[in-house]
C-alpha cells in the first residue's frame, strides 16, 4: 500500500484552540459557517462556561440592535459553538438583552422526598401478583397485610400500600421487568341462554355449577373441567373428568360435593347444559379454570391427573388463601338494589363462611370452623400459591410428554 493509501485510512483526531472573540462582524460568522460545515466542536462541558460564552458573543455583537436576519446568524453560530438549541438560546439571549444575569434557575433540592417503596418492593408485589394470578387491586393490598400481618418481613412497608398506588407500582419499569406480559380472561363467545336463580338468602349450600371443556385438536375432545360455586361464600371446588357423559360424571359429581364444607341445598346450571343433557355453555364461573388451564388442548387420559391436582393443591388454595370481593346491596329510595365492594368485606371463601351467623349450622357432620381454620394457617398466602403453581408446573410436564408407544 503506497504512503498516501496509508495515510488516508489513518484518522486524525485535533484539538483546536480556537480564539473566537476575533469574529467581530456578522459577515465574518457567516464565513465561518461556510467554512466549518464538516467541523464539530466540543461543547463546554459546564453551562457557566457556555452562558459565559452566549453573553460575550451577544454583548461583542452588540445582539440586541441586530436586524432579524443577523439575529439568525447568531442564533446559528451560537447552536454550533455551544451545543444548545435554537428555542433554548433564544430564550437565552432574550434574557441577556434584558439584562438578566445567565445562571441555572433550576437546582436540586436540598432535601428530596423519600421514595416510600423501594425497587426491592416493587419486585416483591411482582411476586405476589406472579403466584396469584394478579387479582384486583383491593383483593392484592389484603394479601399484602395479610402476609406482614404473618410474620414476612419484606411486606413492612408494602402492607401500608394504598390501591391507587398498587398500580403506579404495576406500571413501573421495575415490576413490567419482573412480568413481561398479562393474559386477561377471554370474553365468552357463545350466547348463554338464561333461568333464574335460586334465592340462598344469606345460606350457604346453594351452588353455582358449569362444565368447561379443554378444546379439541385433530377432531379429538379434550378434558372436561366441572365447576362449582357456592353463591354466598364463592366456595369454589373443580373436578375433572374424561367424557360428558353418566358413567365419567357422576363419580366427579360426587367426589366434588364432597369436598364442600358444608350441606348442599341446591345445584343451579346456567342453562342445563350436561346435567340436562343439552348443548355445554361456558359461563363467567370458568375464570379459574382457564386462568390455571389456559385454553389448549390436554388430552382425556390426563383428567386423573388433573382431578388429583385440583383436589390436593387448587381448590384448597382457592378456597383457603386466594381472597375475593363480595357485594354489600343498598336499596335506594326508588326501590333499586345497588351493589358496592367495600374493602372490609375482601375475604377468602373460608374468612366468608366464617363471617355467617352461627356458621356452625350448615357445615356437614365432622367439620368445624376451627379445623378449616386452622388448615388455612398451616401455611401462608403466598407460600400457599407458590406451592399450587409448583405442582401446576410438574402437572404441565406431563401435557408435553408424548405418550409410549405400545411394543
Amino acid at each position: 500500500m503506497s504512503l498516501s493509501g496509508r495515510l488516508g485510512s489513518i484518522i486524525f483526531r485535533m484539538v483546536i484552540d480556537m480564539d473566537e472573540s476575533r469574529l467581530q462582524t456578522i459577515s465574518q460568522l457567516q464565513a465561518f459557517l461556510a467554512g466549518t460545515l464538516e467541523v464539530r466542536f466540543c461543547v463546554p462541558d459546564s453551562d457557566d462556561a457556555r452562558y459565559a460564552h452566549i453573553v460575550a458573543v451577544a454583548v461583542r455583537l452588540d445582539y440586541a440592535k441586530l436586524k432579524r436576519p443577523d439575529k439568525g446568524v447568531v442564533l446559528r453560530y451560537l447552536q454550533r459553538t455551544s451545543g444548545y438549541s435554537r428555542a433554548q438560546l433564544t430564550r437565552l439571549l432574550m434574557r441577556v438583552v434584558h439584562g438578566a444575569s445567565l445562571h441555572k434557575r433550576y437546582r436540586s433540592p436540598a432535601h428530596a422526598f423519600a421514595r416510600r417503596y423501594t425497587p426491592g418492593d416493587t419486585v416483591v408485589l411482582a411476586e405476589v401478583d406472579r403466584a396469584h394470578g394478579t387479582l384486583s387491586g383491593p383483593a392484592t393490598v389484603h394479601l399484602l397485610g395479610r402476609a406482614w400481618a404473618g410474620g414476612d418481613a419484606r411486606f413492612e412497608r408494602l402492607a401500608r400500600l394504598s390501591v391507587s398506588h398498587l398500580y403506579n407500582l404495576r406500571a413501573s419499569k421495575v415490576y413490567k421487568a419482573q412480568r413481561v406480559s398479562v393474559n386477561k380472561t377471554r370474553p365468552v363467545a357463545h350466547p348463554i341462554g338464561l333461568r333464574r336463580a335460586p334465592s340462598p338468602q344469606g345460606r350457604p349450600g346453594f351452588i353455582r355449577i358449569d362444565s368447561v371443556h379443554q378444546g379439541d385438536l385433530d377432531g379429538t375432545k379434550g378434558v372436561y373441567h366441572i365447576n362449582a360455586v357456592d353463591i354466598v361464600t364463592q366456595w369454589e371446588v373443580l373436578a375433572c373428568c374424561e367424557r360428558i357423559s353418566q358413567a365419567y360424571l357422576l363419580p366427579a359429581l360426587e367426589a366434588l360435593i364432597e369436598q364442600f364444607p358444608f350441606v348442599i341445598l341446591g345445584l343451579h346450571s346456567d342453562n342445563g347444559s350436561e346435567y340436562i343433557n343439552k348443548v355445554v355453555a361456558e359461563s363467567k364461573n370458568a375464570s379459574v379454570v382457564r386462568k390455571t388451564f389456559g385454553y389448549s388442548h390436554i388430552p382425556q387420559r390426563l383428567a386423573a391427573r388433573i382431578d388429583t391436582f385440583c383436589r390436593e393443591h387448587l381448590n384448597p388454595y382457592v378456597n383457603l388463601h386466594r381472597l375475593s370481593m363480595f357485594a354489600k346491596e343498598i336499596v335506594d329510595t326508588k326501590g333499586k338494589v345497588r351493589k358496592t365492594y367495600p374493602h372490609d368485606m375482601v375475604q377468602t371463601p373460608l374468612e366468608k363462611l366464617a363471617s355467617l351467623a352461627d356458621a356452625q349450622q350448615y357445615l356437614r357432620p365432622g367439620i368445624t370452623i376451627e379445623d378449616l381454620q386452622a388448615k388455612a394457617a398451616q401455611i401462608s398466602d403466598l407460600d400457599a400459591a407458590n406451592a399450587m403453581n409448583v405442582a401446576r408446573s410438574k402437572l404441565f410436564d406431563l401435557f408435553n410428554r408424548r405418550p409410549k408407544e405400545a411394543a
